[in-house]
């Protein structure tokens, strides 16, 4: 007969045990961040985000759009330039250093994690074009991620674009070009060709869409792709395909969007989408510096956040069902790193978090 100590497990033991499963179940996530509209104060906020998607150890950063104002000058660049630097006053001089501002001030401090980036409409307030655009941010749309998938996809196309995609852990992370408020022929039909290859594709088990303008008839509808009739009808397209897509194959959806200084989930559970087809998961987020807005009537406050910076931070599983949980992640003012207080002073720092626009 065995002693009943032979039966115990030391607590040491079961203590190794515990951690072992615990790890095991943390290596099969991974996190990345995603937000956008860092106009305005986004030199200030931008280096929290960067720092928080660090230490929530994130495997990119995906920003949806609006990198500058274009249209004025943005508070943060003011405040570097005003007082020290007359000449960087001059609106012209403002229109050339906007994007290398927005390089150095708030993709740098990224380090070594990945970011890609999306178009948003300010980039295309005149007198900027989408060609200085694509030529300024090649080095980030020919990432080798993104050139590598797009040269599987097609080993004769070298041209840098401003949609494009790339798999991770058979996720499709999709990017989205509606800087002008519509997408192009050659964009839809790159589109559409996707998703067919995507639902062939056992290997890819999830789409995620991430783009500037919401697609139409979300609750944020009065600023999305529903302000011009050609964004209107595409939009819709694409929404009807990436429904018809999930509805098909069986693989989840999301959808993400900014363009809407707030943050907001479930932002396509409307009337329209409930009698048209079905509700897709969508998200915006475009609470990275710029000027913030009032939430719509309608909305419901569970589900958004009003006159508040920061991040989505998305949890990837195993999951079949659900593979990715989104999570908003507030910044406080104590999250802006003491360099970038510095730089800005801690006044300046204050008013972003305060004002940007007076609440």
């Amino acid at each position: 007969m065995r002693s009943r100590s032979s039966l115990c497990i030391s607590p040491a033991i079961l203590l190794v045990l515990f951690i072992s499963s615990t790890a095991a179940a943390q290596q099969d996530t991974w996190h990345f961040a995603v937000s956008g509209d860092s106009r305005n104060c986004g030199d200030v906020v931008m280096p929290a985000i960067a720092r928080g998607v660090a230490a929530d150890q994130a495997s990119f950063y995906w920003h949806l759009g609006d990198f500058r104002a274009i249209y004025r000058f943005d508070q943060d660049y003011w405040q570097l330039h005003q007082p020290s630097d007359p000449k960087a006053m001059v609106i012209t001089t403002y229109l050339a250093n906007a994007w290398q501002d927005f390089i150095d001030n708030q993709l740098k401090p990224f380090g070594d994690i990945p970011v890609y980036l999306a178009f948003g409409n300010h980039e295309l307030i005149p007198p900027m074009t989408r060609e200085q655009l694509l030529s300024k941010f090649s080095t980030w749309l020919n990432a080798p991620a993104i050139r590598d998938q797009r040269l599987k996809d097609d080993p004769q196309d070298q041209t840098v674009k401003g949609f494009y995609h790339w798999l991770k852990d058979g996720v499709d992370f999709i990017t989205l070009d509606n800087a002008a408020s519509q997408f192009d022929e050659p964009q839809l039909r790159w589109i559409q060709a996707l998703l067919a290859r995507d639902q062939d594709d056992a290997s890819v088990r999830a789409v995620i869409v991430g783009m500037h303008e919401a697609l139409p008839e979300s609750i944020s509808k009065d600023h999305s792709m529903n302000q011009s009739l050609v964004g209107e009808q595409d939009g819709r397209t694409v929404y009807r395909w990436l429904l018809t897509f999930k509805q098909q194959s069986r693989k989840p959806v999301y959808v993400l969007a900014s363009h809407s200084h707030y943050y907001m989930a479930d932002i396509f559970n409307t009337e329209y989408w409930r009698a048209h087809g079905g509700v897709l998961p969508g998200w915006i987020i475009g609470t990275a510096g710029a000027e913030r807005y009032e939430l719509p009537g309608d909305t419901n406050p569970k589900n958004a956040k009003a006159h508040v910076y920061g991040y989505l931070l998305a949890t990837v599983s195993a999951s079949k069902e659900n593979p990715i949980r989104f999570d908003f992640h507030e910044l406080k003012e104590s999250d802006v790193p003491q360099d970038v207080v510095s730089r800005f002073t801690s006044d300046f720092v204050h008013d972003c978090w305060v004002n940007n626009p007076v609440h």
